[in-house]
């Protein structure tokens, strides 16, 4: 048997919203909904959260992109560069149950720890490639066609994947991956407490069964096992970006064990024809073996790296930023054939910031949780879309986190009784009149999740190579603060940011033309209080005087727009200040104010004082400010009384 500790996913209580995304916009499993709740809570990963949180995916432009994929709009981020140029995207959630604290001097109610995960797929899939990462156009769950048979062929495998995956649906973790963890024995090694975790049509438990999943509930194609586990024991797609700890001595773990550094093995097996199995029931090397398997070390990477065909010239290619291996990658088809691998820095570690419990608000500084993620940067200049993940994991000290297995399990027959019950009785001394303790013990020990929606992170112009870049965008969705709950209303995003002279800052935002907040509103308030058009995001930027002050600077009076343009959505970096300032300030309606063409203020259609013509999302503009504070604000949703969407760039 595999005795495996459980290390993160220890919760209390049934508790039913958690942590949600903020920047970049955590999707909550919605699509475009118009409703507060979203339709499908299952539509693409587990969160476990309210049905009322989430952002809607972008639209490009002042229309709803209803079924038109073309017509959503992705943020794009430009990677860090290939020497000293850092790109800076702050990421920024709120989790309810509350973090941080440590257990000598500022003890909390609970345990907890904050992972934070990312996948990219190279751009360039065909929109029908059944494997294309994707936000899709229908709100639907992807379909799942079990194995029944465990002798099956590689073509009877292959149609069950094409009559299983809807082109028009999201996609993040592929069919392949959910297959796997359809077949491969569960970790028995595992504390599962009281719970009887079911069998899959093969006859026996596997990975889509644990202690929080016991009936092998399906969302989308996430594995429930890697899910609710971290460090996983096995290769998985996703990379570590960060872990924000329970405390700073389980750093050391977190980052060694990580998938980021240390590679890890799965069984394979072969059809007869020779083909890959996709999937492999055996999950330790002694099982593996013993039913002919092969049990394989594989490597997570960045990328790969296909001009170096040989160990001697990819692993001879390293420099002191860029680490290459010849090894087998995860996502090997064969099983055997070695690439050459750009490998990833372990995850960054340090401990979880402090928050309040059953509070989704602010930190102990005022503003909420964020973490600053370093982009990375792919050698070989290509374009990646990407999906962030973050997993929030409580737990209590009723039972022991680390030491805690399967021994320990509910056992009637070895006389053995869990540390924890389903809805236990105590006994208070009063007789025959025990109280009930609220304890699900598939939630004691629990973990919550959001992620984004699709995101680009794209190679950087060579003259902007070596500069920092700090990303300003823009947070919330429409609504006022009850009828928005448990996301938030709007903010620009980071609220009050910092840089050097020569630092860069990308300002670049998304909305969406569904945020109506109608009913179902499940347990909140339905409405989409604010101006213009009902449902519609809108945002734009213009200077101002004093933070206390919601009159925008006349043109002629403002400063903010000297900056020096070193990119911009449209090309043109030599349009003037005044033209860059009609620009932000329509969020890009108008390209300029009198450079000529259909898109200037001079000939296009006038814009809507409101900005209901204007796009919901604005792609931006890369900015070098001179020295000095900027003040600016948003003139629709700034609203004196209801929200303040104001922010400041300071340049030191």
């Amino acid at each position: 048997m595999m005795l495996h500790t459980c290390f993160l996913l220890l919760a209390v209580g049934t508790v039913t919203c958690d942590v949600y995304l903020h920047n970049p916009r955590g999707s909550n499993n919605r699509l475009n909904e118009r409703s507060a709740n979203r339709k499908n809570g299952n539509r693409v990963f587990d969160s476990q959260n309210n049905n009322r949180g989430g952002y809607n995916v972008g639209d490009l432009t002042d229309k709803a992109a209803q079924s038109d994929e073309s017509k959503q709009y992705q943020m794009k981020y430009f990677q860090s560069g290939s020497t000293s140029g850092k790109t800076h995207l702050t990421l920024e959630w709120t989790n309810q149950h509350g973090c941080g604290g440590n257990e000598n001097s500022d003890p909390h109610k609970q345990n907890c720890n904050i992972v934070f995960q990312y996948m990219c797929q190279k751009t360039g899939k065909a929109n029908g490639d059944k494997d294309r990462i994707r936000d899709g156009t229908l709100p639907n769950t992807q379909n799942y066609q079990a194995i029944s048979n465990s002798k099956e062929t590689a073509t009877s495998q292959t149609n069950r994947k094409a009559s299983s995956v809807v082109t028009e649906k999201v996609l993040q973790e592929t069919f392949d991956w959910y297959d796997k963890c359809y077949v491969r024995e569960r970790n028995k090694g595992l504390f599962t407490a009281d719970q009887k975790l079911k069998k899959n049509r093969l006859g026996y438990s596997s990975a889509i069964y644990t202690r929080q999943n016991p009936n092998g509930n399906r969302r989308g194609y996430e594995c429930p096992e890697e899910r609710d586990y971290h460090p996983y024991w096995h290769p998985t797609p996703w990379k570590d970006i960060a872990v924000l700890a329970e405390n700073k001595t389980m750093c050391s773990h977190y980052q060694d064990k990580s998938f980021n550094v240390q590679p890890y093995h799965e069984c394979v097996e072969y059809f007869s024809t020779n083909v890959r199995k996709p999937y492999s029931r055996w999950n330790n090397e002694t099982n593996c073996k013993k039913n002919g398997g092969v049990w394989t070390e594989f490597y997570n990477f960045l990328e790969k790296a296909p001009k170096y065909t040989g160990q001697q010239s990819c692993e001879g290619a390293s420099t002191a930023n860029i680490k290459y291996k010849w090894a087998l990658p995860h996502d090997s088809t064969d099983g055997k054939t070695k690439q050459c691998l750009v490998m990833l820095d372990k995850p960054e570690c340090h401990e979880a910031p402090w928050s309040r419990s059953n509070h989704l608000g602010n930190g102990r500084m005022g503003e909420a949780n964020n973490y600053t993620w370093q982009l990375p940067y792919f050698p070989s200049g290509n374009t990646y879309n990407c999906v962030v993940r973050v997993r929030y994991n409580i737990s209590t000290d009723d039972y022991d986190p680390y030491h805690t297995n399967a021994t320990h399990n509910k056992n009637i027959v070895k006389g053995v009784r869990s540390p924890v019950q389903q809805n236990p009785y105590v006994e208070i001394g009063a007789g025959h009149s025990p109280l009930r303790l609220a304890i699900n013990t598939a939630q004691f020990g629990r973990t919550f999740q959001d992620r984004s929606h699709v995101f680009v992170l794209r190679p950087r112009p060579s003259d902007i190579n070596d500069a920092t870049i700090y990303n300003l965008n823009v947070r919330g969705k429409r609504g006022n603060i009850v009828q928005v709950y448990p996301a938030v209303e709007y903010d620009f995003f980071p609220t009050n940011l910092k840089m050097k002279e020569n630092d860069l800052v990308h300002i670049q935002w998304t909305g969406s033309n569904s945020h109506n907040n109608g009913a179902p509103a499940g347990d909140g308030q339905a409405g989409d209080a604010g101006e213009g058009t009902p449902g519609t995001d809108r945002n734009n930027m213009v200077q101002i005087q004093d933070m206390s002050e919601n009159y925008p600077v006349p043109f002629e009076q403002s400063g903010m727009w000297n900056a020096e343009i070193k990119w911009i959505y449209h090309n043109d970096k030599s349009m003037s200040a005044k033209d860059l300032a009609v620009n932000m300030a329509t969020s890009g309606y108008y390209k300029c104010a009198a450079c000529g063409g259909a898109d200037s203020a001079e000939q296009r259609t006038k814009v809507n004082n409101l900005l209901n013509n204007a796009p919901a999302s604005y792609e931006g503009a890369v900015l070098k400010f001179k020295k000095g504070k900027y003040l600016y604000a948003c003139t629709r949703n700034n609203n004196f009384t209801n929200r303040s969407q104001k922010g400041t760039i300071t340049v030191q």
